[in-house]
């Protein structure tokens, strides 16, 4: 988004009246948002203008915001996040790990409000969640908590599975081995059977299908992972060429077609991201602002995919669905 797009969104919360424009000209603060792949979700975008504009921020009259997405390309963040860098903008919010770890690299001075990340500690963004330390602090999706609970409704959706596919991308630094763990016991306590499956990009796709094939898997689930976001439209696709019902991270990918997802709301996590900036922006230190966890999830159901899939979804599930889709 350049700086024209970012002026034009910014007309539906600036809403700078006469009367403000007549007061005397105050101090323009400039907030960075680094986002991984805005385009993917634009609402946690629109969580954050809101939540600014619930606090008296208007475009041009006190703020200024400069957004820069990296359209699903993790490659393309640091660069991105240099850019912000070099515009001295006051604040960077990174509404994803990915994005706070480019940010986190680089600068040691400016202010990063994450949101969405998985495990601030684990993943290196902070020293501790009361304590951050450093320039960081901002929000948990608290995703590696959520593992057990995704399996648990996809189990309740599918009562006779037995034993379910995870899809996993092992890195240096990430927590997706914990996560495993945690999916595994989860998994044991309802009575299924774990298939990790490891894939690392979209030239793995096609081998891991064939793979949860093979090991006679009834349903499939994928750990909460940038590149099974901007990949979710294939994944999507395959899963129902392969008759997969499927359990994913966000409500994006049911948006997209995907059976049905459970996770942290993002539009929430972005507006609450608004108050750390705030706060930052009035004096406040990173490191003083304690990392707090989501507290709002939502669970999104595709009818229109269950009925592809021949799947008979349980009353009970669909009305404690947040939202159901076609």
């Amino acid at each position: 988004m350049n700086r024209r797009d970012t002026l034009a969104a910014f007309v539906a919360f600036g809403g700078g009246s006469h009367a403000a424009r007549a007061q005397p000209a105050a101090r323009i603060a400039r907030i960075g948002f680094l986002s991984f792949n805005q385009g993917g979700d634009p609402r946690g975008r629109d969580g954050f203008i809101n939540g600014l504009r619930a606090l008296g921020y208007a475009d041009g009259r006190n703020v200024v915001l400069d957004d820069r997405d990296a359209d699903g390309r993790i490659d393309r963040l640091p660069a991105l996040a240099a850019e912000l860098v070099a515009l001295k903008v006051d604040v960077i919010v990174a509404p994803s790990t990915p994005a706070a770890q480019a940010a986190k690299q680089a600068t040691t001075t400016i202010p990063i409000v994450f949101a969405g990340a998985a495990e601030p500690v684990t993943d290196g963004l902070v020293v501790s969640l009361a304590r951050p330390g450093g320039n960081l602090t901002g929000l948990s999706n608290v995703s590696a908590d959520l593992v057990g609970k995704r399996l648990e409704l996809l189990k309740q959706a599918v009562p006779k599975l037995t034993r379910v596919a995870v899809f996993w991308h092992p890195a240096p630094g990430r927590t997706d081995e914990d996560m495993l763990k945690t999916a595994d016991a989860a998994a044991r306590a309802l009575g299924m059977q774990l298939q990790p499956v490891e894939a690392r990009g979209p030239a793995d796709f096609d081998r891991a299908f064939a793979d949860v094939a093979r090991a006679g898997a009834g349903a499939l689930t994928v750990l909460p992972i940038a590149t099974f976001f901007s990949e979710r439209r294939r994944i999507i696709e395959m899963a129902a060429r392969n008759r997969m019902p499927a359990m994913y991270t966000s409500r994006r990918f049911v948006e997209d077609g995907g059976l049905m997802a459970y996770g942290a709301d993002l539009t929430d996590l972005l507006r609450r991201a608004a108050t750390y900036a705030d706060r930052i922006l009035k004096g406040a230190r990173p490191s003083d602002l304690p990392v707090e966890q989501a507290t709002k999830f939502e669970l999104v159901i595709n009818r229109g995919t269950a009925k592809a899939l021949g799947l008979t979804i349980p009353q009970s599930v669909l009305l404690s669905a947040d939202e159901v889709i076609g």
